[in-house]
């Protein structure tokens, strides 16, 4: 290779990260996706040189990062309860918090919900299909189905759902719209709950607004959940949300405004109160 059109080699390609303010794991994550090698061969190849095009797209990536995207939008995929799934900007990246949400939907399903023999379960605004997709792959014996507002959300739900070989239905809708007189057995949701004015936002600027922000008081998509939770879901069904580190009080109340029995908050990963639930 003439090394006057040569690239640099891996180790100077990492130390233009460093000077672009890019963190250096994800830096590796990045130029391993251009070279088509695994991170760890990065280490025993540093002196290796990029060709002139791995270079330029490695830049661009490298540049795309230090404005803020979301590393999982730049490698296309973000692992989520045990699950690589495919992502990327018409969805919200699956946080870890999320998983909080699914490790309780599995335990109800395999307690309160046991003895049902096929449990409808209805993921409420799917994004990535990241939550219907670890419920089913979890309980095989759950009829998972799942909608989005957003067509070409749904596109990527089904994609992810088709590659791991996951059999859940997909629908178009705005949370319990199109749903006809279906009645489910458990219903989740991780719907936007960021207050409009949140001084969080303008960080988060790369991922759809629509799965992210919801009223003066980040609410507004819970309220409606809620309220017309008790028309959609069978007698003993459950309904399970997500929702903001300071809301969790707010969230009871609607639930019990509903008319929802024994209504209890979990925890996430960080101890703060991320998910509340109760049953009909």
């Amino acid at each position: 290779m003439n090394r006057q059109t040569a690239g640099p080699t891996v180790a100077q390609a990492l130390l233009e990260a460093r000077a672009a303010g890019v963190d250096r794991l994800d830096a590796q994550l990045l130029l391993a996706q251009q070279l088509g090698q695994p991170r760890s061969w990065l280490l025993a190849h540093d002196d290796v040189r990029l060709n002139p095009e791995q270079a330029g797209a490695y830049r661009s990536a490298l540049a795309r990062r230090a404005a803020d995207e979301p590393l999982a939008y730049l490698i296309g995929e973000k692992e989520f309860h045990g699950l690589a799934l495919r992502v990327d900007a018409s969805v919200l990246v699956p946080r870890p918090d999320t998983e909080t949400l699914v490790d309780w939907a599995i335990e109800l399903l395999a307690t309160d919900l046991a003895p049902l023999a096929a449990p409808r379960v209805l993921d409420l605004g799917t994004g990535s299909g990241a939550i219907a997709l670890a419920v089913k792959r979890a309980v095989a014996r759950a009829q998972v189905q799942a909608n989005d507002a957003s067509t070409a959300a749904l596109a990527t739900a089904e994609s992810n759902a088709h590659r791991l070989g996951l059999d859940v239905g997909f629908g178009h809708g705005d949370w319990w719209r199109g749903l006809g007189e279906r009645r489910f057995d458990l219903a989740l949701s991780n719907p936007p709950y960021i207050a409009e004015g949140d001084p969080h936002l303008p960080a988060l600027s790369h991922e759809p607004r629509m799965a992210l922000a919801s009223g003066r008081d980040g609410l507004d998509a819970i309220r409606q959940i809620v309220a017309a939770a008790p028309v959609h879901l069978a007698p003993g069904g459950w309904l399970l949300i997500e929702h903001g580190h300071d809301q969790a009080a707010s969230v009871q109340a609607l639930f019990a405004a509903a008319g929802f029995g024994p209504i209890q908050s979990r925890l996430d990963l960080a101890g703060v109160a991320r998910c509340t639930g109760g049953r009909m």
